[in-house]
């Protein structure tokens, strides 16, 4: 088990939780919330801290300000890293997303600007995406002399296609909420004023639902799409299975069938 939060030591991430929604923001507004290894530790302790507290059903990722979700990597310090230490780095910033991306709960990314590079990364690794209407998105790399080093060449084009991904990617242009949204990498586009309370709506919504049922079905959609449709069919048999013999499920049918709201339990 993780540290609980209130004993998570954070510099650069702001993590706070209200009833079951946990929120985590970026919070270095001064270089536009740019990541470096010590954001993504500090994401790796908060978001395993969520994971393992069964109070949070839901979390809402952003960053602070209103320029930025994440502009994208610190180059001042990626610039001084050896081959080795790239490998290293991009390593560490892509357990952080594949934790993200596997945490059992939903995750929304409630991006309120510059989403590029490892910014448009990490929004990709969250279950739900919601774009203010002054977002922007962009894997500029190429630009730098490197390439997406946190998921992007792998998420990108199962979010938008192979096609796409690699125009956005080998171009490095840089994209807006309304073209985002075209082309499937935002779920929705809102005002600004609304996005956290849009993002905290769709999360009370999901979380009137079994806790068990929405874990198994992120977890069906992730790993299936890593396979065939037939394997990806047999993880959904098997979740369907585990699912069957659940308190919620007794709860669920029970409650539907006496007409009243169900209580559920995630067990």
């Amino acid at each position: 088990m993780s540290s609980p939060a209130s004993a998570l030591k954070l510099e650069n991430v702001l993590y706070e939780k209200k009833g079951p929604i946990a929120y985590v923001t970026i919070n270095r507004p001064k270089v536009l919330n740019a990541l470096n290894q010590a954001v993504f530790s500090e994401l790796k302790e908060i978001f395993e801290s969520a994971r393992d507290d069964s109070s949070v059903r839901g979390v809402i990722l952003t960053g602070s300000g209103d320029k930025a979700f994440v502009a994208g990597a610190d180059i001042a310090e990626m610039s001084g890293f050896t081959a080795p230490q790239m490998v290293d780095a991009t390593r560490r910033s892509q357990g952080v997303t594949e934790l993200i991306e596997n945490l059992g709960k939903p995750v929304i990314a409630a991006v309120n600007g510059f989403a590029l590079g490892g910014g448009c990364e990490l929004a990709m690794a969250c279950t739900i995406r919601i774009a203010s209407e002054t977002a922007k998105f962009g894997q500029p790399e190429v630009k730098i002399g490197i390439m997406p080093g946190a998921g992007g060449t792998q998420r990108l084009p199962r979010l938008v296609g192979k096609g796409r991904a690699l125009q956005l990617i080998l171009s490095a242009e840089i994209i807006n909420a309304q073209e985002a949204y075209r082309i499937g990498l935002v779920n929705e586009v809102v005002p600004i004023a609304n996005l956290i309370s849009r993002a905290e709506a769709i999360l009370n919504q999901i979380n009137s639902n079994a806790p068990l049922g929405v874990k198994f079905s992120i977890d069906a959609v992730n790993k299936g799409l890593d396979g065939s449709v037939s394997e990806g069919l047999l993880i959904e048999a098997s979740l369907f299975g585990v699912c069957g013999g659940s308190e919620d499920k007794k709860e669920g049918t029970s409650a539907f069938l006496a007409k009243r709201a169900p209580k559920f339990q995630g067990q």
